[in-house]
């Protein structure tokens, strides 16, 4: 895949690697079990086979997913997601969440299976682990500036 986004930005920078067609959807199948070519082939109806082993290799590369050899003859993989790849399931979460309040038709909503109510994102100090009720999204000096030096 190229570089598509040269600016510096968490955002930008992160579609540089997952923002290509399919990409996201290909690591969700994986996320929901779907493992092999096939399987993730068949729940992605619309993708060639061309264009899904591509994605597969590029995600490789990437070091969002990883591929195991199940067999020889003909070479066939198992597919599995880095802790690097499992990470983007709050990704899709947000997304889900997203679509639930926004789309004109719902297909799928974030539950506690517990009490089977909606749920929402919340976020916490990394240092004290405290629900945080403001957020701020705030520029990383030193990595602008090596940004910027290149």
């Amino acid at each position: 895949m190229k570089t598509r986004y040269d600016l510096p930005c968490n955002i930008a920078q992160s579609l540089n690697i997952i923002g290509d067609r399919w990409t996201l959807l290909v690591v969700h199948e994986i996320l929901n079990g779907h493992t092999m070519f096939n399987e993730i082939k068949k729940a992605l109806s619309g993708i060639s086979s061309n264009l899904l082993s591509e994605r597969l290799k590029y995600l490789e590369k990437e070091g969002l997913v990883t591929a195991e050899l199940y067999t020889d003859h003909p070479p066939r993989y198992r597919y599995t997601l880095t802790k690097s790849g499992e990470e983007l399931e709050d990704v899709f979460n947000s997304l889900i969440i997203w679509g639930s309040n926004h789309l004109q038709k719902c297909y799928k909503q974030l539950i506690d299976p517990v009490t089977g109510d909606e749920v929402n994102i919340g976020y916490y100090s990394k240092k004290t682990g405290e629900r945080v009720q403001d957020i701020k999204v705030i520029p990383v000096e030193k990595e602008l500036l090596t940004v910027e030096d290149e």
